[in-house]
């Protein structure tokens, strides 16, 4: 895979315009003119409303790495304050989580996605990021100071003129507001942050335009500042659904709540439109090598070769190289074209899951019932016939007993079978009786 080399500090708009980063922008002239007179300090900030950041926020993490690339130094905000809030969404009240559950996320977030910027500013020497909480500088706050220093400088008309607002004035739900106080406090960071660190620019998410655009607006009332703002556009799939969104799961950047393999596999499956969409977004490749890709894509569509450059790209941005040879090795080695001994037993249980498994405990039942049990045959009689026309497979190979009883030896790492039927269809089986694993 290629990466994209270091872009030089004026081209970084240019480059976010050809990738199609840019929605939104404030004097874009001004802009250009202030990154190209220097190193310019910018943050995004995210919101820990889950255990986790979802593959939607990438697109945030495409900009970052642009700029930093360029020369500029990022700061990422995790919001510990505005997590408790919770930005207006046009449906209804979000649940507010309690503030053990929030502080606990915004440590979970900022740990796994450090490296999409710390192993830039590593390896290429780099800006390293700053990380700030802006609990840090809103829990300092007294209603006083809220309503005295900073709400003053808030225009009620322009905050109802919100569309998540408005949408909710409008509604049976209403607002509350807390949720309405939530574009004080956005706005506030950009000032803070101003004030600590000389930051001058905010990107986020079209969505966001307008408490982003309050952040430039307050900064330049209380502090004199002249800043610049970015907004990326919202993705979506071809059908209207929000990215990352898959069977109605949430495909998710931490490990523990989606596996490398299944992140792996999103990439792998997204239709062709998509692909095409997304690649300019999602890849850091240099642009003659994009245009190759979709060239491809239109010539041999079968091959996916613009979802599979997406899968691998961003599978090591996300996991790391290790996990992306596991997630591009478990395909293969499911089906017979590699050796199945090569997964750990994390990849072989996310695999197996996503397929489809049954679990078992001691005695284990012959090849025949666990063919029926896990679905790839109907009845016994059928997975006796499948096994005697030689289309039955235990790990890959070919079961010529059904009434064979899998040894100790076939368990592979994690306790686990893989049984397949024919060339494509596959199931796993979890001895769950505290077995040592194999391997």
């Amino acid at each position: 895979m290629t990466s994209a080399a270091p872009s030089p500090t004026g081209d970084v708009i240019d480059d976010l315009h050809r990738r199609g980063l840019i929605a939104q922008s404030t004097d874009e002239g001004a802009l250009r003119a202030h990154l190209a007179a220097g190193p310019v300090t910018y943050y995004c900030g995210f919101d820990p409303t889950a255990p986790s950041l979802h593959v939607g926020h990438l697109v945030q993490f495409m900009v970052l790495r642009a700029l930093q690339r360029a020369g500029h130094q990022p700061i990422v905000l995790v919001g510990g304050a505005t997590g408790l809030i919770g930005d207006p969404r046009p449906t209804s009240e979000r649940t507010l989580n309690d503030r053990e559950t929030v502080a606990g996320w915004v440590d979970r977030i900022r740990r796994v996605v450090a490296p999409f910027l710390d192993r830039p500013a590593a390896e290429q020497g780099l800006r390293a990021p700053l990380y700030v909480d802006n609990l840090d500088w809103t829990s300092q706050l007294t209603a006083i100071d809220l309503l005295r220093d900073l709400g003053k400088h808030f225009r009620v008309n322009r905050m109802l003129a919100k569309e998540a607002v408005s949408a909710r004035l409008n509604s049976d739900a209403g607002i509350s507001y807390t949720e309405f106080s939530y574009q004080i406090l956005q706005a506030n960071d950009f000032r803070e942050l101003y004030a600590r660190h000389g930051c001058t620019l905010q990107s986020g998410g079209s969505d966001q335009w307008g408490n982003i655009t309050a952040g430039v607006d307050l900064a330049r009332r209380t502090e004199g500042a002249a800043t610049h703002a970015v907004a990326t556009p919202l993705i979506t799939s071809a059908d209207g659904r929000k990215i990352g969104k898959t069977e109605g799961a949430t495909v998710w950047l931490d490990p523990e709540l989606t596996s490398p393999y299944a992140f792996f596999q999103y990439w792998l499956t997204i239709d062709d439109a998509d692909a095409r969409a997304w690649l300019p977004l999602f890849s850091e490749r240099p642009a003659d090598e994009l245009e190759q890709l979709l060239t491809a894509s239109r010539e041999r569509p079968a091959a996916r070769e613009l979802q599979r450059a997406l899968a691998e790209e961003l599978t090591l941005l996300v996991h790391g190289p290790d996990q992306l040879r596991q997630a591009e090795g478990a395909g293969r080695a499911l089906f017979g074209r590699a050796d199945l001994t090569d997964l750990d037993a994390a990849t072989l249980a996310a695999a197996l899951t996503e397929a489809g498994a049954v679990e078992v405990t001691d005695p284990v039942p012959s090849i025949a019932v666990l063919l029926q049990q896990t679905g790839l045959a109907g009845s016994l009689s059928e997975a006796r016939r499948t096994v005697k026309e030689g289309g039955a497979y235990l790990n890959n190979e070919r079961v010529t007993d059904a009434d064979a009883v899998p040894a100790e030896g076939d368990w592979l790492p994690g306790a686990w079978l893989v049984l397949r039927k024919g060339k494509r269809t596959i199931a796993g089986v979890h001895r769950g009786d505290g077995s040592p694993s194999a391997g």
